[in-house]
């Protein structure tokens, strides 16, 4: 398109990475790379994409030129799978999963009933987010509405695009964490009518997982999807073995973990599984045949010990798979750190992890699982223009390593092994400023939140 008619253009001119496809399908052709690129943007969206030199003569002197010479633009990262409750206790102790459920998770979700308190952790929450680069999150809030009602104002009033719902349970769960299956349908149905599709907010039924919610209460997650049939299912699946057992005591008529959603049909598209470790053969082709995703929490699943999630043969059912901080079992907000996990865990098992899969998974990939391409996730055409904007040269070590990096992966390896929330320069949330690191103050509202008891 000719651009010199247009007005009120935002051209971002720097070295520029994002992805068309899966690095596992299309190989090197899965990304795009501009050296000196532009990045053309209006009303938040994006425009066009090219090198500089191209694109800037075709633009009249009306344009608003963003440099960022050296540094790396990249879309926004996608965190599939988070817990906005487990903020505070991120690096608790030294327990594997349903031990450290009772132990640390259920009492500091207790104190999300405090909605000036959610409110608080909500800003904390976001704050980290934009600081590490992440600008679309699947968020897990707690039994309490408010949890949410706090968690999507503030989302709203920074224009971010997020998925959240209210946690469902009903059993096996602290009776001031309980709710029942009719007012877990009744609360979710209000949080859906007042959040859902407002703004750049979507809503996500949430049962935590199969052993806190009775077959009732899983019933009433599938009346909602089929009243709301674009909202999300967001809960978790075979993520310790000792669960796994659980579910199959609480289920005996299941054929297997997946089999009790796949029964109330659960396992449907815009359907999230967190963790997927313990899959059977049956398991893996369910998820690809109703094209449901997975989030891969690779920092969570090794700080509980839980094992080790083989990509490879999700990649070869043709699952769609997203990257998850899993925040508080995960140990970082940092999508870098998650894909430094997430390499280790491959090669434990004789896997190979590219730098340019972790990024894909961070980006496209997260935008498929949560069946978002064509809305965030690359800069095709249309794109929301939430991005980020990589420093290289962030610590001097790393600007001593990278120098040594012939090549463009091993720059990205290197970033993604040994970078952290100092590599994210600026996020960009539609195209504008919402985070710039060393000039935090102006951008970033929160304080750190006292105790809901205080």
């Amino acid at each position: 398109m000719n651009s010199k008619n247009n007005n009120n253009l935002t051209v971002i001119c720097a070295d520029i990475l994002d992805f068309i496809d899966d690095p596992a399908i299309a190989g090197e052709n899965a990304h795009r790379f501009f050296a000196k690129g532009a990045l053309v943007i209006q009303q938040g969206k994006v425009i066009k994409l090219g090198f500089e030199q191209d694109i800037l003569p075709t633009l009249d002197n009306t344009a608003t030129i963003i440099r960022h010479d050296g540094k790396l633009v990249m879309p926004g990262m996608i965190d599939t799978h988070i817990h906005l409750p487990q903020t505070e206790m991120m690096g608790a102790y030294g327990e594997q999963l349903l031990t450290w459920l009772t132990e640390y998770a259920f009492a500091t979700e207790k104190k999300f009933a405090n909605e000036a308190y959610a409110t608080q952790v909500s800003k904390l929450f976001l704050d980290q987010l934009l600081r590490n680069g992440t600008t679309t999150a699947l968020v897990f809030g707690t039994v309490h509405p408010q949890s949410v009602n706090a968690f999507f104002s503030e989302s709203q009033q920074r224009n971010l695009r997020m998925i959240a719902g209210k946690v469902m349970m009903d059993r096996n769960c602290p009776d001031d964490l309980s709710d029942c299956a009719q007012s877990s349908y009744d609360q979710s149905k209000a949080l859906i009518e007042q959040w859902h599709n407002k703004g750049r907010l979507s809503y996500a039924v949430t049962p935590r997982f199969a052993p806190t919610s009775t077959p009732e209460q899983l019933q009433k997650c599938t009346q909602l999807l089929k009243e709301y049939p674009d909202t999300y299912l967001h809960t978790h699946l075979s993520e310790n073995k000792d669960e796994c057992h659980w579910v199959k005591s609480l289920f005996p008529e299941a054929t297997d973990y997946l089999s009790v959603y796949e029964q109330a049909e659960l396992v449907r598209k815009r359907s999230v599984f967190a963790h997927s470790i313990h899959l059977s053969e049956r398991e893996l082709c369910c998820l690809a045949d109703n094209n449901a995703a997975i989030s891969h929490c690779p920092t969570s699943n090794l700080f509980l010990g839980s094992g080790l999630f083989n990509l490879k043969t999700c990649e070869d059912h043709g699952i769609n798979v997203g990257m998850g901080t899993d925040v508080g079992a995960g140990t970082s907000f940092s999508m870098l750190q998650t894909g430094n996990e997430a390499y280790k865990i491959q090669q434990l098992q004789g896997q190979k992890f590219s730098a340019f899969k972790g990024f894909y998974l961070a980006t496209l990939g997260g935008a498929r699982a949560l069946d978002l391409e064509g809305t965030i996730g690359n800069f095709a055409i249309g794109c929301e223009a939430d991005f980020i904007v990589m420093d290289f040269a962030a610590t001097s070590f790393l600007k001593f390593r990278i120098s040594h990096a012939k090549t463009l992966h091993e720059k990205l390896f290197a970033m993604m092994m040994l970078g952290d929330d100092r590599c994210i320069e600026q996020t960009y949330i539609m195209g504008k400023s919402a985070y710039k690191r060393d000039a935090n103050e102006p951008f970033l509202s929160s304080q750190a939140p006292r105790s809901a008891e205080a």
